[in-house]
């Protein structure tokens, strides 16, 4: 299975046949109107055409034209001078291609608004069938695909000559922002070019990770499942091409759907429930056994007021943190409410395409900033839950032990929960440990303190195994989230900071624009319960 590369010609040719550098030449040699509209030199083309009468409407040997020169490279000044002095904005290269295909390239907006005001084709095709949707999709121009669409209502799921939409080359490419983008419109995932293949055939075949989870967290059971024409479902075209990592995703993605659990209604609601009633259970029981086994064992010692004392404190501690369980359990972890998104009416019919994202408060120019599963522009620092199935703001992770998302709303809840249960945790073992120690009498030379308190003191022993676990568990993860709190980042943005944009500094190393100090994101977190966003200028986040 191959995929044609975009037959655009070479766009770094000049009309005498040199190249245009990545960087402009000092004082380059400009001797006609192809190489003046390449390099944005006004002056000299105003000379050329009104002083020695050179033509704009005629092509150069190539068959390219002065107006795709300065499309290319969002000369707007140029396009609009070529346009009044004779240059035709329908004029077709050698491929049919218009001067916005070529604006497209390079997604030159200020150029391609020139053009369209002037009457330039949006759906014009080239002899492949690409229309400049085509082309931003295939070179990631996802501004100038949201500009053409949004401003213009540019078709977005039209096919070219193969049957291949703009959602297929942005797939086949790699270009993550782009595939939001078009998911976020409703871009047909399900469309099958003339081999059979589907956008997630050609992520799979290129390998392009990012974009097949993108695809498949969007996406139904049923794109895992389309066959090609060859017969083959995207997880055995990437295990075909070598690309495992990306077949071992496909083919769990497609396991989970299969499940025969999934098949199972009650069970299906059990298994979203995740474990947060076993650790209720298992706290609840440790309770339980500490007070019936610890503190009033009758084979072990009468309780001093010193033991006592510190016993029921744990004791009242541990009722303490199952009612903080149940808070940040049932609390809104901070979903983002869709009316601060696009679509506001979960009835709403067909893509909003008078809509521009990039208009919105929210806006920080991060196109991860679109969820294409809820249609929405979610804060910067949100993310979407694939088990909630919701957007959240400030995303530290989903916990399955209290069966909820821990995000801005109800992160304090669940710090002091973990606090609380490593406190419960330590205080508990200590009492416990002590009133089997000191109830020991002199043991035999042939046994072991760990055999005499087991089989002596068998619900005592079980209520340390017990709280050994909750004790490990509680306190690493305590210590964690006490270490990002104090540096003001999310679990989510430290396992994926390479991920995000406003996580980078201008030399493309990590810098964390929410960190205030240690002192302020610690006061502000444990006073408010969150740190506010708002307070860091858009700017400084999407730097």
């Amino acid at each position: 299975m191959s995929l044609s590369e975009i037959e655009i010609v070479s766009k770094d040719n000049t009309a005498g046949g040199g190249t245009i550098p990545e960087q402009q030449q000092q004082q380059p040699v400009i001797v006609d109107v192809f190489g003046a509209s390449a390099y944005g030199d006004l002056p000299k083309l105003r000379h050329l055409v009104e002083q020695e009468n050179v033509s704009l409407s005629i092509p150069d040997g190539n068959g390219y034209y002065p107006l795709q020169w300065a499309s290319l490279n969002n000369f707007a000044h140029l396009v609009h001078y070529i346009l009044e002095h004779g240059g035709d904005v329908h004029a077709v290269d050698n491929v049919m291609q218009t001067a916005l295909h070529w604006a497209a390239v390079r997604g030159s907006v200020a150029a391609a608004d020139v053009l369209l005001q002037n009457g330039a084709r949006v759906e014009a095709a080239d002899v492949n069938g690409y229309r400049a949707v085509h082309v931003a999709a295939q070179y990631g121009q996802t501004s100038f695909l949201n500009y053409i669409v949004t401003k213009h209502h540019a078709d977005f799921d039209v096919p070219d000559n193969d049957g291949r939409t703009p959602l297929h080359w942005a797939a086949y490419k790699g270009f993550a922002d782009t595939i939001r983008l078009l998911l976020f419109w409703d871009a047909f995932q399900g469309k099958q070019d003339k081999e059979g293949c589907t956008p997630l055939h050609w992520a799979a075949l290129r390998g392009n990770l990012e974009a097949c989870v993108i695809l498949i967290h969007a996406g139904t059971k049923q794109e895992l499942m389309v066959k090609d024409s060859a017969g083959f479902t995207p997880a055995q075209i990437a295990a075909d091409r070598g690309h495992h990592h990306v077949s071992s995703i496909l083919s769990n993605a497609l396991r989970g759907h299969n499940s025969w659990w999934k098949e199972k209604d009650w069970i299906n609601k059990v298994g979203n429930i995740g474990y947060g009633p076993i650790l209720f259970c298992l706290v609840f029981v440790c309770t339980l056994i500490f007070i019936n086994s610890v503190l009033f064992a009758s084979n072990l010692p009468k309780v001093t007021a010193v033991v006592g004392l510190w016993g029921w404190t744990g004791v009242s501690l541990s009722v303490t943190s199952l009612f903080m369980f149940i808070r940040c359990s049932s609390k809104d972890p901070g979903y983002v409410k869709t009316s601060g998104g696009i679509r506001n009416d979960a009835d709403a019919e067909g893509p909003l395409l008078t809509t521009d994202p990039t208009s919105t408060a929210n806006w920080t120019g991060n196109w991860s900033q679109l969820c294409p599963t809820c249609k929405i522009i979610r804060p910067v620092r949100s993310k979407h839950c694939p088990t909630c199935k919701r957007c959240v703001e400030q995303f530290d992770h989903h916990c399955p032990w209290i069966s909820n998302c821990v995000g801005k709303k109800n992160k304090w809840d669940f710090f002091v929960f973990l606090f609380l249960g490593t406190l419960t945790a330590l205080i508990g073992g200590m009492v416990a440990v002590h009133r089997m120690w000191t109830s020991i009498p002199a043991l035999q030379s042939d046994e072991s303190w760990i055999h005499h308190v087991v089989f002596q003191h068998p619900g005592a022993s079980a209520f340390v195994f017990m709280d050994l676990f909750i004790l490990i568990a509680a306190g690493t993860l305590f210590v964690i989230q006490a270490y990002q709190i104090a540096r003001n980042i999310t679990t989510n943005e430290m396992v994926n900071a390479t991920r995000y944009m406003y996580l980078r500094g201008a030399q493309g190393g990590f810098r964390n624009p929410y960190n205030h100090g240690f002192v302020k994101n610690c006061t502000e977190f444990l006073i408010r319960g969150y740190t506010d966003d708002d307070e860091i200028p858009l700017q400084q986040v999407a730097r």
